[in-house]
């Protein structure tokens, strides 16, 4: 079964490819990513690697976490399930300013 590591402290210009060439001397790389700021597209410094299985993800890990790339410690470890940040729409309870009314022009 294949097993997900996090890829902490990399250099901006590392790309995906690099990624699984750095892993793939330790194992299988079922997939590589680096994760980008969705609006500049600039690297944030961080990735996933997909280890084939459990014994060639604790062989990457051994050999590269803490290693020097590029002048860079790297972080590798297991990596831990995504965290859910509640997403979605907020209901809302009435006018942001709170009187519930929205304003506008009064009569007299």
């Amino acid at each position: 079964m294949a097993k997900k590591l996090y890829v902490g402290n990399l250099p901006y210009g590392i790309s995906g490819s690099d990624l699984e060439r750095m892993f793939g001397d330790h194992g299988a790389v079922e997939s590589a990513q680096v994760i980008a700021d969705r609006d500049t597209g600039r690297s944030k410094g961080f990735g996933f690697v997909e280890m084939r299985n459990d014994q060639e993800a604790e062989a990457a890990i051994q050999a590269l976490n803490g290693q020097d790339f590029n002048g860079r410690a790297l972080t590798v470890n297991e990596a831990r399930p995504r965290e859910d940040r509640g997403g979605g729409r907020r209901e809302s309870t009435g006018s942001r300013f709170g009187s519930g009314s929205t304003g506008g022009s009064k009569r007299w």
